[in-house]
């Protein structure tokens, strides 16, 4: 007499995958945020205004 095979996963250790793949998307997602907030983006010095008036009386 043979057993059968479960192929089938049970439902704690798939729930328990789920939650371990969710927590590492956090820390992954917490890290890519803390790096990013570290690089220095250069900001523009001068403000720029832009006079779109001329635009406006040609429509």
């Amino acid at each position: 007499m043979q057993l059968k095979y479960n192929r089938q996963p049970s439902l704690g250790s798939s729930i328990l995958k789920t939650l371990f793949k969710i927590i590492l998307l956090i820390v992954i997602l917490i890290f890519a945020i803390f790096l990013i907030e570290k690089i220095s983006f250069p900001s523009p010095e001068k403000k720029y205004q832009i006079d779109v008036t001329n635009e406006i009386k040609k429509l």
